[in-house]
C-alpha cells in the first residue's frame, strides 16, 4: 500500500489562517488546538491576569495578556497568561499596543485544563525559556498546585497553602501565595 505524505504546513501558511476559538498552536509543522477552557481554568485565568496588571500596569511595569498568540523560533503558540514588561510590548507607528507580537513573553503561565497533555504544554515553556522567557508558571487547579520553571532550568513545585510563589525580578512587588491562588475557586 501507497502512503502519500501528509503536507505540513509552513509558519506563515499557518498565520494566513483565520484563528480558532480555542485557539490553535503551531507546533512542529502541526496545528493543534488548545482545548475550551472550563470553570476553574477560566477562573484562575482572569483572576491571576487581573491581579498581575492591578500590580504593575499602573507603574508600567509589565502587562499581562490573555491568550495572546506569541510567535517566534518558529512556533506559534498562545501561552494562558503572557506577561511582557513594558519596554518589550510590541507597540505600532502610532505608539498604540501593536497586534502581533512575534517575541517571546517575560513570564509565561499555563493553566492545566482536564484532558490536556501536561507534556505538550511543559513543552510550550521550555520553548520560551530557550527563547529568553524568564520564568514559567504550569498550575494545576485539580491538584492545587504550581510547577515553577526558572530560566536555568530549575523546576519547583509549591503545593503548600502558605508557599508563596516566586516570580520574575521585573514582578517583585506582586506577591502571591497557593492559598491565595485556589482561593479564587471558593469565590
Amino acid at each position: 500500500m501507497v502512503q502519500t505524505p501528509i503536507k505540513l504546513l509552513t509558519l506563515d501558511e499557518f498565520l494566513k489562517q483565520p484563528e480558532t476559538k480555542p485557539a490553535s498552536e503551531f507546533i512542529d509543522g502541526k496545528i493543534i488546538q488548545k482545548p475550551m477552557p472550563q470553570g476553574k481554568h477560566s477562573t484562575v485565568q482572569l483572576d491571576l491576569g487581573a491581579d498581575i496588571n492591578i500590580a504593575l500596569k499602573p507603574q508600567h511595569i509589565a502587562r499581562a495578556y490573555s491568550e495572546l498568540r506569541c510567535t517566534f523560533g518558529s512556533k506559534s503558540i498562545v501561552p494562558d497568561i503572557a506577561v511582557f514588561t513594558w519596554e518589550r510590548i510590541p507597540r505600532d507607528e502610532n505608539g498604540k499596543v501593536s497586534n502581533t507580537f512575534a517575541l517571546a513573553p517575560d513570564w509565561t503561565i499555563e493553566i492545566l485544563s482536564p484532558d490536556q497533555s501536561q507534556t505538550k504544554v511543559v513543552r510550550n515553556i521550555l520553548h520560551c525559556l530557550t527563547h529568553g522567557t524568564q520564568m514559567g508558571w504550569l498550575i494545576d487547579p485539580e491538584e492545587e498546585l504550581v510547577f515553577v520553571y526558572f530560566s536555568n532550568r530549575t523546576i519547583e513545585v509549591f503545593e503548600v497553602a502558605s508557599d508563596r510563589l516566586p516570580v520574575p525580578h521585573f514582578a517583585e512587588s506582586f506577591k502571591l501565595t497557593i492559598g491565595q491562588l485556589f482561593s479564587w475557586l471558593s469565590e
